[in-house]
């Protein structure tokens, strides 16, 4: 009896052991059906503004001398002396360089001493003519005797007016001798020294730049083709465009003068260039600078802060915040981005609230927590378009349309 009450008691133990667990851990188990809410995402909100915008393009171009020449010598001969400074301002006509004169002073001399010899002889031949003309009036020579003499006289015409070219020619040629500069510019570094010998349009002697005023040449995708003849068409005599470079904080205005008749056909480009005034001359040929042009005026358009615009499988997309404290996403249409503002063609209205900053935990109709004042924007990225009833404020910067 002992052996089976000692088994009794044991099963009864273990009996109430697995009751009190049971009856524990169904009380400590928490409520079915109830779930727990994930606190609100913290956002930046920006507001949509109606307003007019300019379609701005941002481009790079090079500034191009107005006028150049690669100034070569007309006659072969030898440097006598240089007579400008490398990098100097000259003028219309100054004297830049001399060649030895001599020999074309000795053929100029040789050729004048021609058209005097052929000069007199032709005034001889005349003066027999009218002597022959007299005889034949009282019967001493014949009709053809006169007609030889005014044949020679016609020759000795001829070859004093050959001379009389000649002697041109030979001043012409000594005139070469003295270089001058052909327009108001900068020469540049001396290619010749003298001493040298330089050959007929072969030897380069200096190079002269007009640079008061400058070109601007810039290449643009010809999908702006209609918008570029639409602008030189508009009854202006140009467009404007706005021309910097590093370290310049207030850019230069320059018109826009230019409109090239064709596309390149490799790049898929038409090029344009700009007149710049550059008094101060602050720019030089060759330089890159950064060209904004304004292509159009977009009236009524809807901007918001270009980093709200996010790229999904289906294109461009918003997360828009509703008035219950969640987002929605929205499908929109860029029409152009402006640097750190974009214009929505289709898809948003002026006013509506979008989210700047904080989509990487976002989903339909998650909950948010505007941050830095809330649905205004107030904290944002400088640069977000601003005006308290969604249809006023200043345009971003400037940047390249989609």
């Amino acid at each position: 009896m002992t052996g089976t009450r000692k088994i009794l008691l044991i099963v009864a133990l273990l009996a109430a052991g697995g009751g009190a667990a049971w009856y524990f851990a169904k009380s400590g188990a928490p409520a079915t059906g109830k779930k727990t809410q994930a606190p609100p995402v913290p956002v930046r909100l920006a507001k949509a503004v109606v307003q007019d915008m300019p379609l701005r393009l941002d481009i790079t171009g090079r500034t191009e001398a107005y006028e150049t020449v690669t100034l070569k010598s007309r006659v072969d001969g030898q440097v006598q002396g240089v007579t400008f400074t490398e990098g100097q301002h000259v003028r219309q006509g100054d004297l830049l360089l001399r060649l030895d004169p001599a020999d074309f002073q000795a053929k100029l001399n040789q050729a004048e001493a021609n058209l005097a010899r052929s000069r007199a002889q032709s005034a001889k031949a005349n003066a027999d003519v009218e002597r022959y003309i007299a005889l034949r009036a009282k019967g001493f020579v014949s009709e053809e005797k006169v007609g030889e003499m005014r044949t020679a006289a016609a020759a000795a015409e001829a070859v004093a007016r050959a001379d009389a070219a000649a002697a041109e020619l030979a001043r012409l040629q000594l005139s070469y001798t003295v270089v001058k500069a052909p327009f108001a510019g900068v020469v540049g570094a001396k290619l010749v020294s003298p001493g040298a010998a330089v050959k007929v349009n072969d030897t380069t002697l200096a190079v002269v730049n007009r640079v008061r005023p400058l070109y601007v040449g810039f290449a643009v995708p010809e999908k702006y083709l209609p918008l570029l003849q639409a602008g030189m068409r508009s009854g202006k005599k140009s467009m404007k465009a706005a021309i910097s470079v590093p370290g310049i904080s207030v850019p230069w205005e320059a018109d826009v003068r230019f409109l090239d008749n064709g596309v390149d056909v490799a790049t898929g480009t038409i090029q344009l260039k700009a007149i710049l005034p550059n008094e101060d001359e602050r720019l030089a040929p060759g330089q890159f600078v950064s060209v904004s042009l304004v292509l159009d005026t977009l009236k009524d358009a809807v901007v918001i802060p270009a980093e709200a615009v996010q790229q999904g499988a289906e294109g461009s997309f918003l997360f828009v915040a509703k008035e219950d404290g969640t987002v929605d996403v929205r499908k929109i249409r860029v029409g152009a981005v402006q640097q750190r503002s974009a214009i929505v063609a289709e898809g948003l209205a002026g006013g509506e609230s979008v989210v700047t900053e904080g989509h990487l935990r976002l989903t339909a109709g998650a909950r948010i927590k505007p941050a830095d004042g809330g649905p205004e924007g107030k904290g944002g990225k400088p640069g977000a378009p601003g005006g308290k009833d969604g249809k006023s404020g200043k345009p971003g910067g400037p940047g390249k349309p989609d």
